[in-house]
């Protein structure tokens, strides 16, 4: 049915849950009550319609809505069951967990506020606590397991790439070349949908935009949007025809069983203006300088400001990180089962660290009105002593 390799084995699906567990202990959460897709994934390795009930201690169970069938295929879990209704769910939990829980931990950034309600009828004396901040701190962390996939992930960048060097021609739209991507990247096994945990966070499997249509913005909190086909969409390819001598951006998201790689380059064709090349090779710099600076032990937010810093000094201020006056306060991204996970190399985050096995994407880039777009953008995985690029394709300029 499936790709060979696409169960989640029982043990890695137990060594989440008890990293939760230890985390649920802390804080005194005794029962997280799971609905949200990619939670839903990490902790079951399958994305169905109901909820998950995890203890702060013992085995969680599946609630299922539909498809229950498929559930117990796709899911290496224990306990896996039809999903109660809501006037049933009390008497549920505590027949399988001996009480009502008096703090249950609930994804409150994505959870609507309806369901919110209905679950505090259910449980009407306790206050629901916010559990997501304790899940990306598991999810953040990385196994080898996970590294596997986000390296198949790579793997399909490293074709889309190719691919792009290949059919980039004089006179070919945005949109077809975005397509043609797109169609590759499918059949190179890319799942299709790419999950973003921010309320109203939209993206496609990738972009690709050359020259003006690639500076401008979007509502999406990146430094890159692109026209689109439309103001329902606002982002992505657009009709605007390819021509000599000006940035091509291709920025793609490869996605291999349920885990993400994120990846940039530019191209062009006949060679671009010294302005823009210099300003690529100061992104390829600032790429570079953050893979010395970056270990375990770093705060987040030190690492955005040496590297913001150094664009300043580059005298790069104006364009970096978006179009002048819709700059992102971020230059790296947390990535795994979404593209918004932590760690953050943003502003702000100067109370947390990197650690070991943590992955991210490093994406400085440069918006020039009226011009396009040109920078650069790696995943990486944090080692015992710096960080390892998964993303593998050459970085230098592409000129065909």
């Amino acid at each position: 049915m499936y790709a060979e390799g696409w169960q989640i084995p029982a043990s890695e699906l137990t060594r989440r849950y008890q990293a939760l567990q230890a985390k649920m202990a802390q804080q005194q959460i005794d029962l997280a009550i799971l609905v949200q897709n990619a939670d839903l994934f990490y902790f079951t390795g399958s994305v169905q319609q109901g909820m998950l009930l995890i203890p702060c201690s013992g085995e969680p169970v599946y609630c299922v809505r539909r498809d229950f069938e498929r559930a117990r295929y796709e899911s290496t879990l224990s306990t896996i069951v039809e999903a109660p209704s809501p006037r049933q769910l009390a008497d549920f939990v505590c027949q399988h967990f001996g009480e009502l829980p008096k703090q249950p931990g609930l994804e409150l950034d994505v959870l609507p506020v309806s369901f919110y309600q209905r679950l505090m009828r259910t449980f009407p004396d306790c206050d629901g606590a916010d559990i997501t901040p304790l899940i990306r701190q598991v999810r953040m962390i990385k196994s080898p397991f996970e590294l596997a996939r986000m390296r198949g992930a790579a793997d399909q960048l490293a074709v889309i790439y190719e691919e792009a060097k290949q059919v980039i021609c004089e006179g070919m739209s945005d949109l077809e070349l975005s397509a043609h991507l797109e169609k590759t990247a499918r059949l190179a096994g890319h799942q299709g949908i790419t999950r973003m945990r921010a309320f109203n966070g939209e993206f496609y499997c990738g972009h690709a935009f050359s020259g003006a249509a690639g500076a401008r913005p979007t509502f999406s909190d990146t430094p890159l949007g692109g026209v689109g086909l439309t103001p329902a969409v606002g982002q992505g390819a657009g009709h605007k025809v390819i021509a000599a001598h000006e940035p091509i951006i291709i920025d793609f998201i490869g996605a291999y069983q349920g885990y993400l790689c994120d990846q940039t380059r530019t191209m062009c064709l006949g060679g671009l203006s010294d302005d823009l090349s210099r300003g690529y090779d100061d992104m390829l710099e600032i790429l570079w300088y953050m893979e010395q600076i970056a270990k375990p032990g770093v705060p987040w937010g030190k690492i955005y400001r040496q590297c913001h810093e150094m664009a300043r000094t580059l005298g790069h201020e104006q364009a970096f990180m978006g179009l002048e006056g819709s700059q992102v306060g971020f230059i790296g991204h947390g990535i795994g089962t979404e593209i918004d996970e932590y760690p953050f190399i943003a502003r702000g985050f100067d109370q947390d660290v990197l650690e070991e096995n943590m992955t991210f994407a490093f994406e400085p880039k440069l918006v020039y009105p009226g011009i396009g777009a040109v920078g650069v953008e790696n995943t990486y995985v944090v080692t015992a002593d710096g960080v390892e690029a998964l993303t593998r394709c050459p970085e230098a300029l592409v000129v065909l």
